[in-house]
């Protein structure tokens, strides 16, 4: 069965926006490390460190627009459920298999304990529906985000088909309906038990695929030729301001709702900008890199931390100890990162969808710029 696909003719790639998935899987990674309590006392590198990475979670919200984004941009004509999925479960269920059955092997080395119930749980992506922070955080952190990330590809062929019926004149007003709503989830939380809040406003599949809608409808938008005129720095200073003040909002509207508007309007002005061949840093060899493995260093970087704090203890260090231990943390993060890509990933993709990973592939959509 064929599903509705965007019109193409030729294709372009925006290798800033992967480029840019490095940027936010580190701000997750700082976040992880800025928790660790590396440090002995407070002030000092230790404050910096809370500052810049406090809000680093919300790197997870710019996954979810990004994904429904180039997941719109690079649909096929005429390809069908079943192959879409396929490519989908290559490209993220290997790598999820081999860290989680990592993160088993720690775990019981380690002789914490852990529920079949869990591991079963964690196996078969369906953690982030069960709101126990024992199942949706257990095993491999992380991969708490592919849960709801398998439930949007469940969903999007059909997504998919009814954004492409819209018409042209609807897709703003949506857009702002439905980040308006993700803006309400943490008053909507209020009406649940207090220990639910955090799951339905952070975790929850249905919750968080308002995020991802939000980025195929900016696709068509970008797509169509209705982009308004915000270019890459204005948009990025935004979500920078947006990123640092969403710290100081009420508990629950930090999570997402104080950054997704602002990433929602960074992501298609990156795209604009590559469209319009604009040179940017994000562009170059390292940064795209970097960017493919990105998704690789987000999953093995929440391991990494956890083995590095067993082997050297993990808390109360000096400045200069706590900064060396947190340098060693990324080290053995991107050392991970570029061997689940190489022997897995990369592997993986190649056998089950038949192809390379690349940089984004996208259509040539006809695109009206400034």
């Amino acid at each position: 069965m064929a599903y509705a696909a965007v019109a193409t003719d030729g294709d372009r790639r925006l290798p800033s926006l992967t480029g840019l998935r490095f940027i936010a899987a580190f701000a997750v990674f700082g976040f992880h490390v800025s928790v660790a309590g590396l440090f002995a006392e407070d002030g000092g590198v230790p404050a910096v460190l809370d500052e810049v990475f406090r809000q680093g979670a919300t790197g997870v919200s710019f996954f979810f627009i990004l994904s429904g984004f180039v997941l719109c941009w690079s649909a096929r004509p005429g390809d069908t459920m079943r192959r879409f999925w396929r490519r989908r479960a290559a490209k993220v269920y290997p790598n999820h298999l081999a860290t989680a059955l990592f993160a088993l092997a720690v775990v019981l080395v380690a002789g914490t304990a852990v529920t079949v119930w869990s591991v079963a749980a964690n196996l078969l992506l369906l953690q982030a529906w069960v709101p126990d922070e024992a199942v949706f955080y257990g095993l491999n952190t992380p991969s708490w985000s592919l849960s709801c990330e398998a439930f949007f590809y469940l969903c999007f062929p059909l997504i998919l088909r009814a954004v492409d019926r819209l018409p042209r004149q609807w897709l703003w007003p949506l857009t702002g309906a439905v980040l308006a709503a993700v803006c309400l989830m943490p008053a909507v939380a209020l009406g649940l038990p207090e220990d639910l809040r955090y799951w339905f406003i952070y975790v929850s599949p249905p919750v968080r695929m308002l995020e991802f809608v939000v980025g195929i409808l900016l696709a068509r938008i970008v797509r169509d030729g209705l982009w308004i005129r915000l270019t890459v720095v204005p948009a990025a200073l935004l979500a920078v301001a947006a990123y640092f003040a969403s710290g100081f909002l009420p508990l629950g509207f930090s999570y997402v709702a104080g950054t997704v508007i602002p990433l929602a309007l960074l992501i298609p002005a990156v795209a604009v900008s590559d469209l319009n061949g604009t040179s940017s840093f994000l562009r170059r060899r390292t940064m795209i890199w970097l960017g493919e493995i990105s998704f690789a260093f987000y999953l093995v970087h929440q391991l990494a931390i956890r083995i590095v704090e067993r082997a050297l203890g993990g808390e109360g260090f000096s400045h200069p100890g706590g900064m060396l231990v947190a340098l060693a943390m990324l080290a053995l993060s991107m050392l991970g990162a570029w061997a689940l890509y190489r022997i897995v990933e990369t592997p993986a993709m190649r056998l089950f969808s038949g192809s390379k990973t690349r940089p984004v592939q996208t259509p040539a959509p006809s695109v009206t710029t400034p």
